[in-house]
């Protein structure tokens, strides 16, 4: 047996892949993006960045007159529908919903959202006259309560630390901040990932699975602390990544 013979790996010895890049995203410029709650100021603000970037987006609201007055008054392609339309016509739902009519929201809408890729970035929060705190679902976040109540979707969590002035004001050209995306599925991951880098100045960062979701949407409270004392826009930026 010569050296080179000796050196070969056995037949049925199948080659180690290559680890995957995990900035190797896919394309998602061509999906369809929905907005329930869009006519609120944070799910508004997404609509407006992501349509500016060049993603079809529709938004919903429980009256489609009032979605159709808002898409109009944000322009740049965005069409407005009930809740129910604006689930059905999209790839990707964003859940921007106040945490009041969360989950009967959800519920409602489980049939028209079975199937899709679920964004949820509802923050539950309460507020007293010592400031925002955190609450905590019986699921444990709203991004696992989504996950039970939409069996049939694929769920994930992001876009809850951003500030609804910066995302809504047409003179700022970057948002600079990270987007932390919790998910169960690699794949559904990286869509979202994706999606966040659409916006100029924004990037997706895999923070963990939905289990971990709570202390993300938790944050938000401490932003808001943190905006009252400097009077600020604060977001998060996430180093040595």
């Amino acid at each position: 047996m010569t050296s080179t013979d000796s050196a070969q790996q056995p037949a049925d010895t199948p080659a180690k892949a290559p680890a995957k890049d995990p900035w190797d995203l896919p394309d998602v410029s061509g999906l369809v993006v929905g907005v329930l709650g869009g006519t609120g100021p944070q799910g508004k603000g997404l609509a407006y960045r992501l349509a500016r970037a060049g993603q079809k987006v529709i938004i919903g609201s429980r009256a489609a007159e009032r979605a159709q007055a808002a898409a109009e008054e944000l322009g740049h392609g965005v069409e407005g529908a009930d809740n129910a339309e604006c689930a059905r016509r999209s790839d990707i739902v964003i859940v921007a919903v106040p945490w009041e009519g969360h989950g009967k929201t959800l519920e409602a809408l489980r049939e028209d959202l079975a199937g899709k890729l679920v964004v949820d970035c509802v923050n539950p929060l309460g507020f007293d006259k010592k400031g925002a705190y955190a609450l905590k679902p019986e699921e444990g976040s709203a991004a696992e309560q989504a996950a039970a109540l939409l069996p049939d979707s694929r769920v994930t969590a992001a876009f809850h630390h951003l500030s609804a002035v910066l995302l809504e004001n047409p003179d700022i050209d970057e948002i600079d901040t990270d987007v932390m995306v919790l998910g169960e599925v690699r794949a559904d991951v990286e869509i979202v990932q994706a999606l966040a880098g659409r916006i100029p100045g924004m990037r997706g960062i895999f923070a963990g699975r939905l289990r971990n979701a709570h202390q993300v949407e938790s944050l938000v409270a401490n932003l808001i602390s943190v905006n009252r004392r400097y009077k600020a826009h604060a977001g998060l930026r996430v180093t040595d990544v």
